[in-house]
């Protein structure tokens, strides 16, 4: 018995309890033997996107009519890019961890990804779930946005095979699509608790080492043959406090052209091109005594900045000795490494936000501290429910409340920008942190907006037979029109009239009509659609990219609820 192996099917005994419900309830799966498979599905969507235990299941679409897929993520357009990641997983009861991926599983792989994201490929007969996000997909396609596809193949055993890896160079997808392979090892290795890591750098050439406020600064270059040989040594515990997961080297243009500068004669001056990488640690020493090319030995080494650039170069360096090839040795990249007072921790998220803010990145954990944070954290309390300001790996309770829900729900239900409550999740800790977290912004309002958004969500995830198609992507118009209809209900006037003193009397309301709102909610969407395409039929994809752009708000806002 493989000991990782056996780590990875005592774990998914929890996850099948966990799962269990809505396995049934939205994908019809209920047998033990199929239960076990789709908790490993879920583990591997959760572990290797860095998902919220709803956002990972709501991935899911294994069952009947799959197309091979078992999960599938789409990411926000960036840049006329949007990501895609394909899941195909195969867990088998075997615990010798030898069982090798299969070929069939990988053709089934190339097969999606040579039609589903193909606007004009039949589509046959597939599952509801999976028909919902491949037209998303593709009305992004129509939109002018490039996949950018991520396949991963899932098993508790070995790589595939070589028939495999030549079907994969035969479907000439090039670099718009990466291929990975992850298994109980991987998994293991991402799901361990880190350990403090304590190296050496080897610097090269003058650096400059200065106290600063009860800190120590080191500014130098680091030969990018070290940073590979730190991330081939320590990989991901180095990237625990680092905001992002690795975007991968291709379809990326940033990884990209770090690769390509690696591999061309002007990798000698990589320095030059590199942002380059901030480093926080315990403690750090030297020797004085020399003019350069210093060795530092580091405790507790974290990169907080910069590990796109690290794994990138590993990256580089595994693809050049394919090539019986190096890293160039004349390659440096430039290094901030900062020793912090203790305690330090406010001060590693401040460093953090500040050198990744250049591109969008989810900063909920990094707004977790925010002052308006806190206080809604103890209205909700005050109101009976409890607010997860930083992130936990337990399942949400129905009195529990994530930022990133209440995020969702504010922006859709009171600040009436549906689109951007679904498809800018991103930038909801970013650049609309303002719109969506006022000065104002209550307890009371708050979970108001989030019990009315659960029950349009419950909808789009579990759809009534007598819910019409455009539930699936509407949920978050429909949700504003809720919450309109809540607030003539309570006879305010404005949303600042909605506090702690009439929360439960709009609490009362919800549980009484909420299913009302929604109905009623539907119908404004009904008549706005027929409104803006008139009695022709209105396509998936049309749907789909109707919500995302939000032609929709003006015309729902001017009926009258």
């Amino acid at each position: 018995m493989n000991i990782n192996a056996s780590i990875i099917d005592q774990r998914l005994v929890g996850i099948q309890a966990d799962i269990a419900e809505r396995a049934q309830s939205e994908l019809g799966i209920s047998d033990p033997s199929r239960l076990k498979s789709l908790a490993f599905v879920y583990l591997c969507v959760k572990t290797m996107l860095d998902l919220d235990l709803d956002d990972a299941f709501d991935c899911l679409t294994d069952g009947g009519g799959d197309f091979g897929i078992d999960a599938l993520h789409i990411s926000e357009e960036n840049d006329g890019e949007f990501g895609v990641t394909l899941f195909q997983c195969k867990y088998k009861v075997d615990l010798g961890g030898e069982a090798q991926f299969p070929e069939s599983g990988v053709e089934k792989l190339i097969q999606a990804i040579r039609y589903l994201f193909d606007p004009m490929a039949e589509l046959g007969s597939i599952n509801d779930r999976l028909r919902t996000k491949v037209e998303e997909g593709r009305s992004l396609v129509r939109d002018g946005y490039i996949p950018r596809v991520r396949a991963i193949a899932c098993n508790n055993g070995r790589r595939w095979n070589d028939n495999a890896e030549k079907a994969i160079d035969r479907a000439g997808f090039g670099d718009q699509v990466t291929w990975e392979h992850v298994n109980h090892d991987v998994l293991v290795g991402i799901l361990q608790r880190p350990k403090q890591v304590d190296e050496t750098l080897r610097l090269t050439g003058k650096a400059l080492i200065e106290d600063l406020n009860y800190s120590r600064v080191c500014v130098g270059r680091l030969p990018v043959t070290e940073v590979a040989a730190l991330m081939r040594t320590h990989g991901d515990r180095l990237l625990e406090r680092n905001i992002r997961r690795y975007l991968g080297l291709h379809g990326n243009r940033v990884n990209t052209g770090i690769r390509d500068t690696l591999r061309s004669p002007e990798s000698c001056n990589f320095y030059f091109f590199n942002n380059g990488l901030t480093l926080v640690c315990d403690d750090f020493s030297y020797n004085a005594l020399q003019s350069g090319d210093y060795q530092v030995k580091v405790e507790n080494l974290q990169i907080v900045n910069g590990g796109q650039t690290c794994m990138t170069i590993l990256k580089t360096e595994e693809e050049l000795a394919k090539e019986r090839r190096t890293l160039p040795a004349d390659a440096s990249v430039l290094i901030r490494l900062y020793k912090l007072p203790k305690p330090n921790e406010d001060l590693v998220l401040k460093i953090t936000h500040a050198t990744n803010s250049q591109n969008p990145v989810d900063l909920k954990d990094l707004r977790a501290n925010d002052e308006r944070q806190q206080r809604l954290e103890q209205s909700i309390q005050d109101l009976g429910f409890v607010y997860r300001r930083k992130r936990l790996e337990a399942a949400v309770k129905p009195n529990e409340i994530t930022s990133g829900v209440a995020a969702e729900a504010l922006l859709s239900v009171w600040r009436q920008k549906p689109h951007q409550a679904k498809f800018f999740t991103r930038e909801h800790f970013g650049k609309l942190y303002d719109v969506i977290f006022t000065e104002q912004t209550n307890g009371a309002q708050v979970i108001t907006a989030v019990l009315l958004y659960r029950i349009a969500e419950n909808h789009r995830r579990r759809p009534a037979d007598s819910d019409p198609l455009f539930v699936r992507y509407a949920s978050c118009f429909i949700a504003m029109q809720m919450g309109r209809r809540l607030l003539m209900d309570l006879d305010l006037q404005k949303l600042d009239e909605l506090t702690h003193r009439n929360f439960e009397t709009a609490r009362q309301h919800i549980n009484d009509r909420g299913e009302e709102y929604f109905q009623r909610s539907v119908e404004d969407v009904e008549r706005a659609l027929k409104a803006l395409y008139g009695d022709r039929e209105i396509s998936v994809q049309q749907l789909s990219a109707t919500f995302r752009r939000g032609d929709l708000i003006q015309r729902l806002l001017d009926i009258a609820v």
